[in-house]
């Protein structure tokens, strides 16, 4: 699984980072996902699509191998 946010996309909701603090950040000054780590391990897969999924601005995006 590859992690792919779209900077420009994001509204900073956070609902990302509530659901996966491992995975993403937000930027302090307007509060844009960061993107902790492309490549979670598979433990954490399940979490990530939930959290693509919790995404207002749809910014998250899973690409399966």
């Amino acid at each position: 699984m590859k992690v792919v946010a779209d900077t420009q996309k994001c509204i900073g909701s956070g609902m990302c980072v509530l659901h996966m603090p491992e995975v993403f950040d937000q930027r302090d000054d307007d509060g844009v996902v960061v993107l902790l780590t492309e490549n979670p391990g598979p433990e954490l897969h399940n979490d990530v699509r939930e959290s693509a999924i919790a995404c207002p601005a749809s910014a998250i995006h899973i690409v399966e191998p």
